[in-house]
């Protein structure tokens, strides 16, 4: 499987509108990969850094992940240039990509 991270770091004088984020950009970004149906979309919105009551260094994580390397090359050909223009409608950070092969499967830890 292949993942896109999109991270969003938390740096000083950064704003984020959330609303916009989720109500209108994660539904555009929904849309155009329907058809292609990814095998797991995440957002993961910063709450803290490792240590307790430290900053997160992120203030957003999307991921999407897809079956194939082609799947997701066709997604960003068709519509990445639409996706990144829209990024300046909720937030002033400069984000991080990275596509990822994934090795190993979500770990299942047995609660005790």
């Amino acid at each position: 499987m292949i993942r896109l991270t999109v991270l969003y770091p938390n740096t000083e004088g950064a704003w984020f509108n959330m609303d916009y984020y989720l109500q209108k950009h994660v539904a555009l970004v929904k849309e155009r990969i329907a058809s292609f149906e990814p095998v797991r979309v995440d957002v993961e919105e910063g709450m803290t850094g490792a240590v307790p009551n430290t900053p997160s260094p992120f203030c957003l994580i999307f991921s999407m992940t897809f079956e194939s390397l082609e799947d997701l090359q066709t997604v960003m050909t068709m519509y990445g240039k639409e996706l990144v223009a829209d990024i300046a409608n909720f937030t002033n950070i400069q984000v991080i990509m990275q596509t990822s092969r994934v090795i190993e499967p979500l770990l299942e830890v047995k609660r005790r």
